[in-house]
């Protein structure tokens, strides 16, 4: 209820500021579970890619982001709720395993569970080597999968900046549904789900026009980091 409630308010406010615009909303079901898979350029990612979808969207989330306490931690809560975000509960395993579980979870009862492959956001605009969880949750649910991509979202509001430019029409268009039936029974192999995680990166690469890396994003980061360090100035976030 609580995230009606945000888009209703925020929804709006959005539209008039910012403009954003959309494509392909008849790919996305009117009800039943899929797998909304997307790029992931910008913390604006939240709340540009569901805005012009009918149905809830549900992401997951580190279960830290609604333990917090005092003003910070409520605040913190209080807007991962709204944008759709459950916890991840990670007292039984690792942590992908408990997204993988709460993920199937979330697709059984009939809802769209958004997932960015890349595991975090990109640090330079462009796309990154996807994650194969979301093959496995692709195979074990058996459920469509949605490529969604972000445009604009970088460069409107990049990594370390509070608050996004005006002037900047963010948007989103959401792909044909991909169908991976061809390999349900095979989500312990592999070579299928890099194949099929391949499969849903070259979809958003596509609809996105960013340039493809073959590593991941986090490695990345982390090589972008040092080099900062070495060249003696601060790295971005």
């Amino acid at each position: 209820m609580f995230y009606w409630v945000v888009k209703a308010i925020l929804g709006p406010f959005l539209h008039l500021v910012f403009r954003p615009w959309s494509e392909g909303k008849e790919n996305v079901p009117r009800q039943g579970p899929a797998i909304m898979a997307g790029n992931h350029l910008s913390f604006a990612d939240h709340f540009f890619g569901p805005l012009p979808l009918p149905r809830k969207v549900i992401s997951l989330g580190k279960a830290e982001y609604f333990t917090g306490r005092g003003v910070k931690g409520f605040f913190t809560r209080l807007f991962f709720t709204g944008v759709g975000t459950v916890p991840i509960d990670r007292s039984g395993g690792k942590a992908s395993e408990a997204s993988l579980r709460t993920g199937l979870r979330v697709l059984r009862e009939g809802e769209l569970l958004g997932i960015y492959p890349e595991g975090t956001r990109s640090p330079d605009g462009r796309l990154y080597k996807g994650k194969t969880g979301v093959a496995r949750l692709a195979l074990e649910s058996r459920v469509p999968v949605i490529p969604w991509a972000m445009v604009n979202t970088f460069e409107m509001m990049p990594p370390g900046r509070l608050f996004p430019k005006l002037g900047i029409r963010p948007g989103v268009r959401y792909g044909k549904p991909l169908d991976f039936s061809r390999y349900y029974g095979m989500e312990e192999d592999r070579l299928v789900l890099r194949a099929v995680t391949d499969e849903i990166m070259y979809a958003l690469m596509e609809l996105s026009g960013q340039e493809y890396v073959d590593k991941y994003a986090a490695s990345a980061k982390v090589e972008m980091a040092r080099a900062a360090r070495q060249a003696g100035r601060p790295s971005s976030s």
